[in-house]
């Protein structure tokens, strides 16, 4: 068990509510400093209500822990000082340059030297050759480079990213994660929600919410085996219409087309070995055993929660 001194973020049973729609339930999470947690959910799951709860935007309606060894309650202004926040919408001024926008974040954080770490911040994000380009003419990788730059300058320990790579190309996307990496084995914790399940699988552990519970954590791994899901993949002819035929069949929990094959799934493996028996029968349909993938798992733990809305 990991020591709380060795904790970044340590809460338990935050709730949240808007018009009495609760949004957060009774959530709890441990992150031991320096790691990288991904943060998973079908969207309204109350990620975003809960990464503005840990930085000490909002505050909860219930619950206690907390961030970076203070008082979520009590000392939430001295969380914010320490965590960078990156919100899903670009949020820095559209009309001012990179640089520009880099310098009046210097200034609301009230840093010294304000203009050699502006520089350095340039420099390691590779922006120092665009400093005096307008912002709002940045494509959206760019955007995103900016953005974390905005986040790291006042070399927060913990930072809170939020869908940061939505919209954003594969090779932006696979440098901006590098970036994680390099910055995580510098020490800064990092709570990242993503939609990309290959994003998920570069965190070190994994978090699932789901309408505002919490449905599982660990490793990609842990999470997986923890599922108890049995699959089955199919390939060749005579696919195209099996997912919508196996739907709804006895011991079958969800059939989804991936490209050219199906991954049907069950958590009764006889049941489900009854259920495609018939359609093994097809020669020119292949079936093999396979591991389920953390998207068949996430999709099956989706399809078994209540939306709350």
């Amino acid at each position: 068990m990991t020591a709380a001194a060795e904790l970044a973020i340590d809460v338990q049973g935050l709730v949240k509510s808007f018009d009495g729609r609760v949004v957060v339930d009774d959530f709890a999470l441990k992150i031991p400093k320096g790691k990288i947690f991904g943060f998973l959910g079908p969207n309204g799951s109350g990620k975003t209500t809960t990464l503005r709860m840990l930085c000490g935007l909002l505050i909860p309606d219930a619950g206690e822990g907390t961030c970076l060894g203070l008082d979520l309650r009590g000392e939430a202004p001295l969380i914010k000082r320490q965590t960078g926040y990156m919100t899903q919408k670009f949020s820095l001024y559209e009309d001012l340059t990179i640089q520009e926008n880099l310098e009046f974040v210097a200034q609301l954080y009230e840093m010294d030297n304000r203009k050699d770490r502006v520089a350095q911040s340039l420099e390691n994000l590779g922006l120092y050759g665009r400093r005096k380009q307008l912002t709002g003419t940045l494509s959206g990788g760019w955007k995103q480079r900016l953005a974390l730059a905005a986040c790291i300058l006042h070399e927060p320990k913990l930072l809170l990213l939020d869908e940061p790579t939505a919209g954003v190309d594969p090779k932006a996307r696979r440098e901006f994660w590098d970036e994680i990496h390099t910055l995580a084995g510098a020490g800064i914790t990092v709570l990242v929600s993503t939609h990309y399940m290959d994003e998920a699988e570069r965190c070190h552990e994994i978090v699932y919410i789901a309408y505002g519970k919490l449905l599982a954590s660990g490793t990609a791994e842990e999470i997986i085996s923890g599922t108890e899901l049995f699959t089955w993949r199919a390939s060749g002819q005579g696919i195209n219409h099996l997912a919508d035929k196996l739907r709804g069949t006895p011991g079958v929990d969800m059939a989804v087309a991936f490209g050219a094959n199906v991954h049907v799934s069950g958590t009764d493996e006889s049941a489900l070995e009854e259920a495609i028996a018939p359609y093994r029968k097809n020669g020119a349909t292949k079936w093999q055993r396979t591991e389920p993938t953390l998207e068949d798992v996430f999709i099956h733990l989706t399809a078994g929660s209540k939306d709350n809305f």
